[in-house]
This record gives structure tokens, sequence and C-alpha cells, in this order.
């Protein structure tokens, strides 16, 4: 399996150090590095700046959430990434959440699917060098009844790849049916058809299949003896996804842990943490909901694990390294990828 990394939070942390660090993953072979975007960093400046600053690492958005700009402005970004990195970029794109795009972008979190579908339509026009006329349901190019006119970009035809960052049924099989890479969060091996069956359903009535689409979802890894503390660790994290990434109706983590079969905890979990229960959210997070989204153990634990990912169909692995400072990231790199090759 491919592996990437990502990389976030800047303005926190040591630029010099994240530098080093995806300079050292590019020696090893990891494939790509993804930025991330919420209400921090934006995913492209970051990108931009290490185009400079590497060779042959992929470069991609993971993700570029599509309320905060339109379409076309995408395309040309995309373009301009492309050009800069020499090839290595990769466009990821999402629709985000009603809590930021409502709070933060102060756009309208209504039709998601058909605003992310007509995104991506139009992108697309724009690498294609074709002139951006569009008439949709959310997005219209030339503005009507304004004095524009329909614009080609002033890029050459470019192919860059399209990864999409989806959770809810109707939007894996849309992945399924036009996307080149899926973004999978909040994925478990051992319930991967509850994310696969959908993107397959898609691909199929799109004339296409499932192996058409590169498979690539985050992976948490921990290493070592300690595994029930391996566990305490994460037991917050999953409580924080239950709880408070989305709105009391609106949460597609909590919902993806509702399909792989947690319905129960997954409810209980947010019920006490929109309580203001945060401790006793974090208690109640039941053993599985950690050790099944993820790796995590012994190496030979964690090996195990790869390998279902795998032969579930997984082609990469975007991991996230439970480890302190960048050597100790940097080894646990190393050993990953000693891991992954020696799969049987």
């Amino acid at each position: 399996m491919k592996t990437s990394i990502t990389i976030g939070g800047y303005a926190r942390n040591d630029i010099k150090g994240t530098v080093e660090f995806v300079r050292q993953a590019e020696k090893l072979g990891v494939e790509r590095v993804w930025s991330a975007e919420a209400w921090g960093q934006d995913a492209v400046t970051s990108l931009a700046f290490l185009a400079a600053q590497t060779d042959r690492i992929g470069l991609g958005t993971g993700i570029m959430q599509i309320s905060a700009r339109v379409p076309s402005m995408i395309a040309m970004t995309s373009l301009s990434l492309q050009a800069l990195s020499n090839g290595r970029f990769t466009l990821g794109l999402g629709a985000s959440g009603p809590q930021v795009v409502e709070g933060l972008h102060g756009v309208a979190y209504d039709s998601p699917l058909t605003r992310l579908r007509e995104t991506v339509e139009i992108i697309r026009m724009g690498f294609q060098g074709e002139k951006l006329s569009y008439q949709g349901k959310r997005h219209t190019l030339p503005r009507l009844g304004g004095e524009g006119k329909a614009i080609r970009l002033d890029f050459p035809p470019t192919k860059i790849p399209i990864f999409l960052a989806t959770l809810a049924p109707r939007s894996l099989e849309y992945t399924g049916a036009s996307a080149d890479g899926w973004l999978g969060t909040s994925f478990s091996p051992d319930h991967a058809e509850t994310h696969l069956a959908h993107i397959r359903s898609g691909a199929e009535r799109a004339g296409r299949s499932i192996k058409d689409i590169e498979l690539n979802v985050t992976c948490p890894v921990s290493i070592g003896e300690d595994v029930e503390g391996m566990i305490e660790a994460r037991r917050a994290g999953v409580a924080f996804n239950m709880g408070a990434m989305g709105s009391a109706t609106t949460n597609f983590y909590n919902d993806a842990f509702r399909r792989a079969g947690f319905v129960n905890d997954a409810e209980e979990i947010q019920s006490l943490w929109l309580a203001g229960k945060r401790e006793e959210a974090t208690r109640r997070v039941p053993d599985a909901m950690v050790t099944q989204f993820g790796a995590l153990g012994t190496s030979q634990m964690v090996s195990e694990r790869f390998r279902l990912y795998r032969d579930v169909g997984i082609d990469s692995l975007t991991l996230r390294l439970d480890a302190d400072g960048m050597n100790a990231k940097l080894e646990m790199l190393e050993h990953i990828v000693d891991l992954l090759r020696g799969l049987a």
C-alpha cells in the first residue's frame, strides 16, 4: 500500500521542523503529504511552500473546502500548484460541515452534494481548457443578467487528480461515480462495506469499477507494548469526533460510526458531550471504537491491521502518528514503512 502523511497547525508548530519531517518522509518513499484545512491554516499556502522545499513527494489538499471558494478559483489555484510543483499536485475537495461552513464562512449549508458535484464539473472544465459556461442549481457562469462572458483559464489543458472526502451514503456513491480517489475518515476495515458498498454502487452505475478509484483512508497508528494506555490516550479524540465535529443534528463522523454498528455508543457519547460532560463522554467510548478504527499495539498487531486494510481493498493509508517530537515521528514512520514492505 501507498503511504501519506498530513501537516497542519503551522502557526503553532515549528515550520522548519515540519519541512524537515516532510523531506525525510520523501526520502522514505512516502507517496503524498496532505495539507489540513479547518479553522486554522488554509490548505494551499503550506503546499506552495513545500513545493519549493521538496522534489518528489506528492502534494495534496486534504481538504480544500468548497464553500470557502468559488469553483473557478479552486481550478486556478489547483493549476497554479500543479505548475509550481512540476506536476505533483492532487486536489482533495470536501463539503466540510455546517458549523464551519455557516459559522466561519457565512455560507448556507444547503444541498452540499449538489454544490460538490457542480464544483467538480466546473473545475474539470477549467482543467480541460474549456470556457467556463455552466448552468446549475448553485452555480451559473457567466452570471445571468450581468456584463460578463464565459472565460477560458490561461493554462494549457492539464490532468489533475480529484479526490473527494465524503462520508454520507449518497456522497460516497457520487465519489464512486466520478472521483479519481477517495479520502476516507471514520473508516474501519472491520466494517469496510459501510463505506465501500456505496462507492462500489456509484462506480458500477457509472460504468466504472471501484478499482478505478484510489481508496485512501486515514489510519491513526500507535506502536508499543502498552496497549491499554494507547486505547486510553485515544478515547478523548473519538469522543470529540462524536460530539464536536458537527452540530446536534448533522455530524457525519457520528453517522459513520452508527452505520458501523455503534448506534447506542455514538448517540450516548454525543449526548454527553453536548451536555458539557466531556470527561463522561470520553469514558463512555468503548475499546472497539478505538481499536477497530486504526492500528495500535505491538509491531505484529499493527502489521496485522495493515494487512486487513490491504485485504479489504484499501490502496493508500494516510498515517496519523501517535508520537511526540519529530525524531520519534520519523522513527515510527520508518518502522511503519518497513512493516508495510514486509506484508505477505
